[in-house]
């Protein structure tokens, strides 16, 4: 299914469970987006072809006829489209909750909250809640590349990006074809077929550089029956050994830095010394960045060189 038709259903559900009343097919041509540029004959296939599929998935789509009303009206009557109350294990809880960690951010919000906003302009009531947190979906990563990269997996499409190998300064171009974006210990990977290795690999979204672009067109991936995408992550090309960085701190300044440290000491000039404890230097990186003028990497080399290309990428 192609992203604007997902939307569309999406906004569809969302117009008919935020009114009040039944809307008529023209309120709702005009308030759900993906309708209003198309002619009445299109329109009409389109809207019959989305209420079925809404229907065949198991969504409610109430059809109501008033005799004071020349066109019937559709509404998705909440009791009919909520879930019972459900017991869930506390391992089944958890997974849940993982999974709703997950999401941070994702252009279907956007398009949930534009829906509501075209309702209530065009006069419709609608209840609140509908286009509050529960739909303010997010996903918690800093990586630039993350979002072209959940698309790609999404469409099947491959990919091409610039990739720093681990230990190294050498970037290279990699073409892939994405099989899915998988969380492990905190970082974020790419796991897919390698075609310039031919092989399937894993890949770091924090070594990355620059754009991810497309190469071809939607649906040219395959993803293998019974791959493991977890278990490619298991193995990247990366160590997991910690190290300490040392770190000059201003004074009076990054309290939450000094609370994870694992030694502070007083220095000169307005600055402390810190250790931190460490294993991946684009991930320190990213965190020292994100403190400004108010901490120095000092050690090693290799963290102080990727805080430097994070703070020259942000200048450019």
């Amino acid at each position: 299914m192609s992203r604007r038709k997902t939307e569309r259903l999406l906004n569809l559900v969302i117009c008919l469970l935020a009114t009040r009343r039944p809307l008529s097919a023209e309120q709702i041509r005009q308030a759900v987006p993906g309708y209003d540029r198309d002619g009445d004959e299109a329109f009409q296939r389109m809207f019959e072809r989305d209420k079925n599929e809404l229907r065949e998935i198991g969504i409610p789509i109430d059809v109501v006829r008033d005799p004071w009303e020349d066109e019937p009206g559709y509404r998705i009557e909440r009791e009919s489209y909520e879930l019972p109350e459900i017991t869930l294990e506390p391992d089944e809880a958890a997974v849940l909750g993982l999974a709703a960690q997950v999401w941070q951010r994702a252009s279907l919000a956007e398009a949930a909250s534009g829906a509501l906003l075209k309702l209530r302009a065009g006069g419709v009531a609608t209840d609140q809640p509908v286009g509050t947190g529960a739909l303010e979906l997010r996903v918690d990563t800093r990586d630039p590349a993350f979002p072209a990269l959940w698309d790609a997996v999404r469409d099947r499409r491959v990919v091409r990006f610039d990739y720093r190998g681990a230990g190294s300064e050498t970037v290279r171009s990699r073409t892939v074809e994405p099989w899915g974006v998988v969380s492990r210990r905190g970082r974020w990977y790419l796991a897919g077929y390698d075609r310039d290795r031919d092989a399937p690999r894993a890949f770091r979204l924090s070594r990355i550089t620059g754009q991810v672009a497309t190469v071809g067109k939607a649906g040219a991936v395959e993803v293998p029956e019974g791959v493991d995408l977890r278990a490619m992550v298991g193995f990247p090309d990366e160590t997991t050994d910690e190290r300490v960085a040392v770190v000059r701190v201003r004074q009076g300044a990054c309290e939450g830095l000094r609370q994870l440290a694992r030694a502070v000491r007083p220095g000169t000039g307005g600055w402390d010394e810190a250790e931190l404890a460490f294993t991946d230097p684009e991930r320190l990186a990213g965190w020292m960045a994100s403190l400004g003028a108010d901490v120095e990497v000092v050690q090693p080399p290799d963290a102080r060189e990727a805080v430097i290309r994070r703070l020259k990428g942000a200048m450019a």
